[in-house]
């Protein structure tokens, strides 16, 4: 059993790097994906970590994009990029520093509104991280008996875009995202796999054409968030584009939406192997463009 799709606590994972390797060597997973959101931060650890526990590690990204000609969220996973690189670096700073000030603003909004919680205390949920997210703030609310798990009708009243007759929840804080082309030309400048993660989750199939000729590389087929139909198509798409086929669990821990374990068991070492393929053909290219 293999997993692409895999969060720690660098980014909105309740677990820490080690503890998310042992429970993936636990039930069983050889290759772990680690995609933390808009950072390599603990990549190279986490290979250290893998090798100690005998579980293979591909270094991974997932990066929060937009698709501004569609209005839609759309997420870029990269594989196999080498940590820290600069394309890489460049843009995900400054999405983890638009994430800083919006959760700020969040936390702000929410104590104005009378509930007794500090920015302090959200941020000590996030310690060894890139920073706050509501999953955080929602994990303060808890602990103050304000709710009883993390996605609940309060998360919705706090954060919905739309809540209640078209209006925002309290602490709704927009954040600019980084454009989807960007994502991907980010990811294969750093000699990545990009991948176009869980399109059905926000309904990104009519553009995959052209981010195939910006760079896409690959299409996330299986997904918790992914009925039948969904994977039918990323099938499709994948065959008419010629798309390496990826899957995994999104694990987040006690911070995901659905209790799920690491491992993706429709992901077999054929996508495994197809992923190093197409690793080794983009690093090719780019060596391409320096000689």
């Amino acid at each position: 059993m293999n997993d692409l799709h895999c969060h720690t606590k660098i980014s909105d994972c309740s677990m820490t790097i080690r503890d998310v390797i042992q429970l993936a060597k636990n039930v069983g997973v050889k290759y772990l994906g680690i995609t933390d959101h808009d950072t390599t931060s603990g990549l190279k650890e986490a290979v250290i970590l893998g090798a100690e526990a005998g579980v293979n590690i591909i270094p991974g990204i997932e990066i929060s994009a937009f698709d501004y000609k569609r209005n839609k969220k759309a997420h870029i996973l990269g594989f196999y990029i080498e940590a820290g690189h600069p394309a890489i670096e460049n843009i995900c700073r400054t999405m983890v520093q638009r994430r800083s000030i919006a959760s700020q603003n969040m936390v702000n909004r929410i104590i104005d509104a009378g509930y007794k919680i500090t920015w302090k205390q959200v941020e000590s949920y996030a310690e060894g991280g890139t920073g706050v997210y509501k999953q955080h703030i929602m994990h303060a609310l808890l602990d103050m008996g304000y709710c009883t798990q993390i996605y609940c009708d309060l998360y919705k009243r706090l954060f919905s875009r739309s809540y209640d007759s078209g209006i925002p929840g309290i602490a709704y804080t927009p954040i600019e995202y980084i454009d989807v082309i960007q994502a991907i030309k980010a990811v294969k400048a750093a000699g990545g796999v990009a991948v176009l993660a869980h399109p059905g989750q926000y309904g990104n199939f009519d553009a995959v054409g052209e981010w195939v000729s910006e760079g896409l590389d690959g299409i996330e087929a299986y997904h918790p968030s992914h009925n039948a139909e969904n994977e039918d198509r990323c099938l499709e798409i994948a065959e008419k584009y010629n798309l390496v086929l990826t899957g995994g669990s999104d694990f987040h821990g006690a911070y995901g939406e659905k209790p799920v374990k690491p491992g993706c068991r429709k992901l077999g070492m054929q996508h495994i192997e197809e992923l190093k393929d197409r690793s080794i053909k983009s690093r090719r290219e780019m060596l391409k463009l320096y000689i």
